[in-house]
């Protein structure tokens, strides 16, 4: 198959708009998306996300690779996606090599799904699998979701609006400073969100000490996913964040919990989560609330 690749630092608006048709009919085809929601939003705006752009002999975008360089002790993330009616041709594993090449050494690749394609060029490659991200799903037609109880040291509201951003954000980064992507979360990142058709402040849940009320403990994010082909309109567990000065005060479990309640009042069938898979506190919770494994996807890189 004849392609030109190159690496943009800006693509133009016409390569955006291809490369998201691109990822819908993947995401269409395969049952998963194929790149995270955090690569999509740097399509549009300035990062550290570098963006390899696969043309085809006919000039249209064949497929697309996005790579967040390294930094802050973090190897470099890539994700690869190839348009399903140009695929079979060795495009995958081009993309994959250039990312692997652009992102030096240490560079993981996340396969979305694991599907067989991706483990079939990352035995060509020699790849190995490094890190698993779990998808847990939990019904929430049964009436055994447990009562939500919120004690007399902990004050619980929902979001008021930016001003509440900067202790979000605060609490985010102490959270997850060993996450390469959530930890890099800036005030961009959460007005994006903010912007989304899914956001309903009503649905984001902040913990506070009544003693402090200006100093957030740990937040819950829910996120509503519309129908798909091959799913109903689902909840999801988005982001659970717990400051570090406030672990062992149950508050995950709290936290948690009064986003499934907000949830299941709107009537949604089901919710799923993503968890690291050697996050055994995190999976220990997860699995007393009734979460069972839905699918996974592994980064792998190089031996």
């Amino acid at each position: 198959m004849s392609t030109d690749t190159e690496f943009v630092d800006h693509p133009s608006a016409d390569h955006a708009e291809a490369v998201r048709a691109v990822l819908s009919r993947a995401t269409q085809t395969d049952g998963t998306a194929p790149i995270s929601e955090q690569a999509v939003h740097s399509l549009g705006r300035d990062g550290a996300a570098r963006h390899l752009v696969a043309l085809g002999g006919d000039g249209e975008v064949a497929g697309y690779a996005n790579v967040v360089l390294a930094q802050d002790g973090h190897p470099a993330m890539a994700e690869v996606v190839v348009d399903p009616p140009r695929r079979g041709h060795g495009l995958g594993r081009e993309l994959v090599e250039r990312a692997l090449t652009e992102g030096g050494d240490g560079t993981r690749v996340w396969a979305h799904g694991d599907l067989p394609a991706a483990q079939a060029v990352a035995r060509r490659l020699g790849l190995t699998g490094v890190r698993e991200l779990l998808q847990l799903r939990r019904s929430l037609e049964q009436d055994d979701l447990p009562a939500l109880e919120v004690p007399d040291s902990v004050l619980l509201r929902t979001y008021g609006g930016p001003q509440d951003d900067a202790e979000l954000l605060r609490v985010n980064a102490a959270a997850f400073e060993w996450h390469p992507e959530q930890g890099r979360w800036t005030a961009a990142d959460v007005e994006e969100r903010r912007r989304e058709s899914w956001f309903d402040p009503e649905g984001l849940f902040l913990a506070f000490d009544p003693a402090e009320p200006d100093r957030l403990l740990g937040f819950h994010w829910t996120k509503v996913h519309p129908a798909t082909a091959s799913d109903p309109q689902l909840g999801e567990v988005y982001v659970v964040g717990i400051d570090s000065s406030a672990q062992g005060r149950g508050l995950g479990r709290l936290l948690t919990l009064a986003g499934l309640h907000y949830l299941r009042d709107r009537g949604l069938p089901g919710v799923l989560l993503y968890v690291e898979g050697d996050n055994t506190a995190a999976l220990n919770t997860y699995g007393k609330l009734g979460f069972e494994r839905f699918h996974v996807d592994v980064a792998y890189a190089r031996a």
